[in-house]
Parts: C-alpha cells; structure tokens; sequence
C-alpha cells in the first residue's frame, strides 16, 4: 500500500499501480489481498481529467487544447477515433474477467479464512456489476459476462449484445443480490471498497436510466437498432412503470443508507478541514456546500474512489494560475443555470433584473465579493457563490506564493497581496479576471487560463494551497463515485416520471431536501412568486413543467460531479446543449468594462444526433466478433 499525504487518510490510493499475475492469487493471503485491490484498479479513472470524458460537458470551457478529451468537448469522435474511450471497454472487460479469476482461485489460498473468501467473491461480484454499469454508460446495450469465459472460445461462438432492459435489469438484480451480503461499511484501509450501501445506491441509478428517454420507447432514435436476429437492443414502447421500479429501488435506497448512518451532509461541524485549516467560507451555507464532497468524513458519500489525484484533476485544473492550471472556467451557460436567492430561475423572478443581467453592479458582502461586477452575479443562489468564482468574487484556497502592494502586472503568476480578503491568513482571494492586471487574468499566456472570465471551485479544497514549484495537488480526498444527494434527486426523478400523485409528493419532499441544504425555499414556496406561477404539484406534472424543475436542480447540484455529460444524453437533450458555442466574458479586457462584455468562445462545438448519444464500440471489437453490432451512426 502506499502512504497518503493527508494525515488519518490512509485509505487513499490503496489500489496498486502494478496489475497482479494470476499465480499472485494463490501464494498466500497478503497476495490474494494485493490481488484483489489489482481488482478494483479497472474502475474508470474520474480523478483524471485526461482519462475521464465525464468532464467533457457544457458546464465548463477548457483552455488545454491539447487535453485528450477535448475531442469529446468538440466532437470529432469515432469507431476509428476514440481518443481515451477505447480503454473503458477494454479495461472494463479485462476487470470483469480478472474478477471470476479471484472467485474461481481465492479458495485456494493458503490459510484464508471462509469468512476472507466469502468477502473478496462478494466484492469480485459487486465490481463485475459496476464494470457492466459502467459500460451501459458508454455504450448502451453490451455484452453481458455472466461466467468466466474460456480464453479459447471459437469466434463463431462469441457473445451478441443483450438488450438494454436485459443488461439493466441483471446489473441491478446483482446490486440487490450483494446488498444483503457486503458490509454496510468500511473504514481504514478498507475504504472505499464495495459495501452494501454502495450496491443498493448505484441499483437507483442503474434502473433511473433503464426509465429514462433516451432507453424507454426510443423509437426514434433507435427503430433499425438490432442484433442480427431482428432484436431491438433498446426498447420501442414507452413503459411509465419503469420510472415506478427505479423510485421503489431509490427510496429503499435512501432507507437503508440512512438507517446505517448515512445522511445529507448539512454541517460542517466535525468536518476534517477545519475552520483553522480552512476558515473561508466562513457562510455555513456556502462552508455545507464546499465540503460536502471534499470532506473525507462526509456522512453523505456512500462509495469514492481512493486513488490518489493526479497532476491533471480537476482540483489542479481549477485552481488559480501559479505555474499551471486556471484552464476550467465554468461557461456562462452554467452560470445562468444556477437560481436566484429566492430559488427560481433567473429568468423567472420577478425581483431580478434579467434583461439588464449583464450590466453592472458593485457588490460590498463579506460573503459573495466586493467591487464592480456583472449584475448576473448578484442575488445568485449559495451554490453558485459557493461552487463558481467570477470577477470580484472570492476564491477560498492559499497561496504559495504572493506579491505586496499595488502590481500593474501579475507575469510572475503570483497573488497580490492588496487582493487578499483575509486578514493578511492567505486563505482567501479577491478574483480579478482583468488580462494584464488582474490576479486571475489571462496575462501573456496562451494556456493555463480561464477562457470565459469565470473559475470552477466546486471540488477544490478551500485548504487547498495552489503551489509554485509543483502541480501535483497539496491536498487530496476520495473522490465520491455516489452520494446520498444523488440518489435523492434519482428518487425526484422517477417519482415525477411516474406521475402518480403519492410518489410526486414523496419525491418532491426528498429534492426539496436538497434546496433546503443549498439554502433556497422549496419548489411550491418559490414558485408561487415566480412571474409563471406554479401552486401544485400536479399541474406542473401535467405540462411537463416540474420534470423540467427536477432536472435543473440534478444539472446544478450535481455540477461538476460527471453527471452532465450522460444525464443530457439519457434525457435526449444533448444535442441543444452540447451542440452550440460557448459563451464567457472578454478576457482579453483590460478593465471592468472591457472584461464585462459577454462574448462567444471561439472554440467548436459539434454535437451529431443522435450518434453521439452512444459512444462507439472500438473497431476492433467489431472485427473480431461477427455477432457484434456497431452502435448506430458510427
């Protein structure tokens, strides 16, 4: 195992970066135990922004032209062109069979116990389940492995692609199977392995997709999508009653969590960054929101991935320009997703000014900004002061390196100290996105800088401290793979796709739940102010209004978190999103009034529908198996 640089986290990175040999397994119980973690080295590696295509969404612009998944921001992408997309299926499959070589060898291993034998076979089985989930996620209908196959298998007797409904309902029969048989929770170095909790939440996710338009009666996408037998891989007809079993699996989902101590993480109290480490935020609300996930003791995260991060993360891509980094700007297109203080959109809200949202406004508040500044960034919710730094707003993280008094120019990179809003503690900056004279300006560069005016904060610590002789991060968490605030918003979103007035309510209080913690009124409360009013639940279920609501609060809650890039795709709206230009401010201005014009990126955005809402099965695995068929359009 291999230490970690956060002190009492000595969970993080306990899977090896060498693959174990077979024979590894049989030696003894320390190399069963090395193999095993070899295991769950296959899960896709989100911490790595050159890696994961998760990133690749509408909610931030990239400035890293030469960042591997930039194809998927730009389009481009094919069988003959898949940039990183290959190693998922491909890794995916080696992890599932490495997986039924731990079951088939552990029980030979020298002194195990049974009790040892009965947990790795349960956590192979768990994996093998989220490997197939994780490929659903990429490409659809797959290839279900339900048993070790023989390395010999004649081509002739390769394996077709199950449909969708089939490879859905076996992945979530198998959560379910391994939810009354693994532990609800692990702890020291066994975190971050498969629990029963984790198998019972990603069920609810599993089976909201299974409902979700892009599977449920795609006739139009996916008329001519069959196996060479004539069988539809996705289904034709519309079935309500699929949103029906994925709110059931949720709520029990949610049931079970919070029945083993699991919870919405509404405090910060107790939380590992402490108010020492990390005084900023010092608003409970926006403090809540930023920790929630970066809080290595959240009660909210129900499985993470514990490799440690990378150079190339988000947290180091975010952060403000010392030697690198800068490069994540969050797009004016999120920017405006997120509510108003009074919950509502801004285009709903009576008491703020959309027409003249971007004009100008001086802000004077210890806890949103201070100086002149967009009137868009006035009177936002307490995710986006929280989640999102914008001109004259704050960044909570150190410094490594900060220059004194008044700088025309910051070419070093470095911070000013006279923009420093924390009592000289280098906790807290004053975001300046002004090109030459701001300390988050684009300067000189032609990388490392944010390309629309605006810096993602969600996922950096606020103990984080940007270095300058050094880009791996300072400070580092396990990354949640799901959390409790998700599978709440998969409960919401099922109960409303189901329609049935019960569930509406239920799933409604639980989404509420998550607006109370974000520090905004529940949905009848604020919209009944709204300029479209909305006064009940079932008028709203009736005009598509409130699926609209729900879907808005995921795109916003779960920002930044890889949901995006596949939640656009299952709910058919890709393409709308996806397929236009970006827009930000003028980071070239060298004032407020020339950096406060709202302008469009020049960089291309493509979006083919409906091809791209699969990706494309590598051509050599079309090649190889006669039965395999390409997804469609590719």
């Amino acid at each position: 195992m291999l230490t970690c640089n956060i002190t009492s986290c000595n969970y993080l990175d306990i899977v090896p970066n060498e693959t174990a040999t077979e024979e590894d397994l049989f030696e003894s119980t320390e190399a069963a135990l090395r193999y095993l973690y070899s295991c769950y080295s296959y899960l896709p590696a989100s911490e790595n922004t050159h890696t994961s295509i998760s990133t690749a969404c509408d909610e931030i612009v990239s400035c890293f032209g030469g960042e591997p998944t930039q194809l998927y921001f730009r389009g481009g992408y094919s069988s003959s062109n898949l940039g990183n997309v290959e190693a998922y299926y491909n890794n995916s499959y080696i992890g599932i069979r490495q997986c039924y070589l731990l079951k088939q060898g552990v029980t030979t291993v020298p002194g195990i116990t049974q009790a040892t034998i009965d947990d790795y076979i349960n956590q192979a089985d768990f994996l093998i389940a989220y490997y197939h989930m994780v490929l659903m996620q990429h490409y659809g209908p797959i290839i279900l492995v339900k048993s070790l196959a023989d390395a010999t298998t004649p081509a002739d007797q390769f394996l077709a692609r199950s449909t969708y409904d089939e490879c859905a309902d076996w992945i979530a029969g198998e959560f379910k199977r391994l939810s009354e048989l693994l532990p609800a929770h692990r702890t020291g170095s066994d975190y971050g392995m498969a629990t029963s909790v984790a198998a019972m939440a990603l069920r609810s996710r599993v089976l909201l997709y299974k409902a979700s338009p892009l599977f449920n009666g795609n006739s139009e996408f996916y008329s001519d999508f069959t196996n060479e037998d004539g069988t539809h891989l996705i289904s034709q007809t519309f079935d309500r009653n699929k949103y029906k079993e994925a709110a059931d699996a949720a709520l029990e989902a949610i049931n079970f969590a919070e029945s083993n101590g699991y919870s919405l993480y509404t405090t910060a109290d107790g939380s590992s960054i402490n108010t020492t480490a990390a005084p900023y935020p010092q608003d409970p609300v926006q403090r809540r929101l930023r920790l929630a996930i970066t809080d290595e003791y959240s009660s909210e995260i129900l499985w993470a991935n514990t490799r440690s991060e990378p150079a190339y993360s988000i947290q180091s891509k975010s952060r403000p320009f010392l030697i690198w980094g800068a490069g994540y700007g969050t797009s004016l297109k999120m920017v405006e997703r997120f509510y108003t203080e009074n919950g509502l959109p801004i285009d709903e809200d009576p008491e703020f000014d959309y027409e003249g949202r971007y004009g100008t406004t001086v802000l004077n508040d210890d806890t949103r900004g201070e100086g002149i500044t967009l009137k868009l960034h006035d009177q936002r919710e307490p995710r986006f002061y929280a989640w999102v730094a914008f001109h004259n707003g704050f960044y909570e993280c150190k410094s490594s390196r900060i220059v004194s008094g008044a700088q025309e120019q910051v070419g070093n990179g470095a911070y000013w100290e006279s923009k420093e809003r924390s009592g000289g503690k280098d906790q807290r900056w004053l975001t300046d996105f002004k090109k030459t004279k701001g300390n988050c300006g684009k300067g000189g560069r032609t990388n490392n800088y944010s390309v629309t005016g605006y810096l993602n904060k969600k996922g950096v610590r606020p103990d984080y401290m940007a270095p300058s002789t050094e880009s791996a991060p300072g400070q580092d968490y396990p990354k949640p793979i799901i959390r409790l605030g998700e599978v709440y918003l998969n409960y919401a979103e099922a109960c409303v796709g189901y329609g049935e007035s019960s569930y509406v309510q239920d799933g409604m209080n639980k989404l509420n739940a998550i607006r109370q913690r974000a520090g905004i009124p529940e949905v009848l409360t604020a919209w009944a102010n709204a300029k479209h009013p909305i006064t009940s639940y079932e008028s709203a279920v009736a005009d598509g209004r409130l699926m609209d609501i729900v879907i808005r609060e995921r795109m916003i809650e779960l920002y930044m978190e890889g949901h995006n890039f596949w939640d656009l795709r299952r709910w058919k709206i890709a393409e709308e999103n996806m397929g236009t230009l970006q827009q930000g401010l003028n980071v070239e201005g060298d004032t407020d009034e020339a950096l406060l014009q709202v302008v469009t990126v020049n960089q291309p955005r493509s979006f083919i529908s409906p091809t791209y809402y699969l990706m494309p099965i590598p051509n050599a695995q079309i090649s190889t198996n006669k039965h395999m068929v390409q997804n469609p359009g590719y």
